[in-house]
């Protein structure tokens, strides 16, 4: 395990470079969606339509964030369930997308494409919005405004803690980490 600084995009060589267990500090362009624009996105691009950001090396954030209060760039952005996006994030990551942040375990399905495509799934700390938000530098909307705080968001995030729960090896910190707590309990 080690502690990581980096930066957007996540290209093939940095994902690979990720093993579950490390830290990382995340700086870049990150996008955000739940399951009601994953589904929008997934639908378009059954029909063979584009999606409203390019997809290639992508980090997508699964985040339905609070309103901003006066003066601030966003409200509360704690991390959704990602289980919610899982019949989403293979064709995701089938069109470019690499990286996802959220909480909670994920599928094998998931796992799978995630060893198909070189993708890494960050861990967001669950109850933590309101300092998540404080590494969000800029955000735009991007689509389905109608989906309200679903609506994708490419946002700018500078050191955003985050912790890499599955590699691109299918190496998953949920799994090893307790394996290996209950190995050392009956010692």
């Amino acid at each position: 395990m080690e502690k990581r600084r980096i930066t957007l995009p996540l290209t093939e060589e940095l994902a690979r470079s990720l093993h579950a267990g490390d830290q990382v500090l995340l700086t870049g362009n990150i996008y955000t969606s739940r399951d009601a624009g994953h589904k929008r996105m997934c639908e378009a691009l059954a029909k063979g339509e584009e999606i409203p950001f390019d997809p290639k090396d992508a980090t997508i954030y699964y985040v339905g964030p609070t309103p901003a209060k006066p003066g601030a760039v966003i409200g509360s952005a704690g991390p959704t369930t990602s289980g919610r996006m899982d019949a989403y994030a293979p064709t995701m990551m089938s069109v470019g997308a690499r990286g996802m942040i959220g909480k909670g375990a994920r599928l094998p399905e998931v796992v799978d494409a995630m060893k198909k495509y070189s993708g890494v799934y960050f861990g967001a700390i669950g109850g933590a919005g309101a300092l998540l938000a404080k590494c969000i530098k800029k955000a735009e909307l991007i689509a389905y405004e109608d989906l309200g705080a679903e609506a994708l968001r490419k946002l700018y995030v500078e050191d955003m803690p985050l912790v890499v729960i599955i590699d691109s090896e299918g190496k998953n910190l949920y799994e090893d980490g307790r394996a290996a707590y209950l190995a050392q309990k009956n010692v």
